[in-house]
């Protein structure tokens, strides 16, 4: 067997369509586990990722309750949950609409929960499972313009660290997963003087892929993270020391 192998495995990864989400899917069906991709809009590209890998699409809105539970129901027995669906909506503080601060908590964080919360008792009945959340350095840093988008990724921080506690004695861990910045279409549309200060304090002197931050989550989600559970895995480069 390959290092970090997951055959026989049923995973679930959320916000997979497209980014870091659709490289999580296809790093874990490299491994052998068999992948539901979960979406809320680009269709034809998770129905078209579904078919690369051998898994299947089911569109769901995980900000809902209703369709984070359908999800869970609808993906089967799950060995693995990657938790990626999220979005931003920059702006400075004062100038914060109440939509913006809300649609960013209940995709980001919300959803976590919604999900989380739908697996667990079907995970601890079988005293197995891996959960990995994916946060972000603005969690754990914060960032200028982005109180919604640090609140909900340190929110995820927090939230796991409990559930770890809950769940470890069931043999049911949770980790999370905080990118740096990574190639993404979130991180295409930043300026150029601003990708050059965070090269500048990146060790690495890279921007990361998202294929870097899915090597991460397919080693989480494997037995040999078996005594791994409430940690925080900094995937930045070097950014974060």
């Amino acid at each position: 067997m390959s290092f970090a192998s997951l055959e026989g495995k049923t995973a679930l990864v959320t916000g997979a369509s497209r980014g870091i989400g659709a490289a999580v899917a296809r790093e874990l069906a490299r491994a052998g586990a068999a992948v539901v991709v979960g979406y809320r809009a680009a269709g034809d590209e998770a129905e078209a990722l579904a078919g690369e890998i051998g898994g299947r699409a089911i569109q769901a809105d995980v900000s809902s309750p209703e369709d984070a539970q359908r999800l869970v129901a609808e993906a089967g027995d799950l060995d693995i949950l990657v938790n990626n669906a999220g979005l931003t909506r920059d702006g400075l503080l004062a100038r914060m609409s109440d939509d913006d601060w809300h649609e960013v908590i209940e995709t980001n964080l919300s959803s976590v929960f919604y999900t989380c919360r739908a697996v667990t008792r079907p995970m601890m009945k079988k005293r197995a499972g891996s959960i990995v959340n994916i946060s972000s350095i603005v969690g754990v840093h914060g960032n200028w313009g982005q109180t919604n988008y640090a609140a909900s990724k340190a929110g995820i921080i927090g939230f796991t660290k409990s559930l770890a506690k809950e769940l470890g004695s069931r043999n049911v861990r949770a980790n999370v997963v905080a990118p740096g910045y990574v190639k993404t279409r979130l991180t295409d549309v930043l300026p150029e003087e601003a990708t050059a200060a965070m090269l500048q304090n990146t060790a690495l002197a890279r921007l990361g892929e998202p294929e870097d931050v899915a090597g991460a989550v397919r080693l989480l989600c494997s037995d040999e993270a078996s005594f791994i559970t409430g940690d925080v895995l900094l995937v930045d480069g070097g950014l974060g020391m």
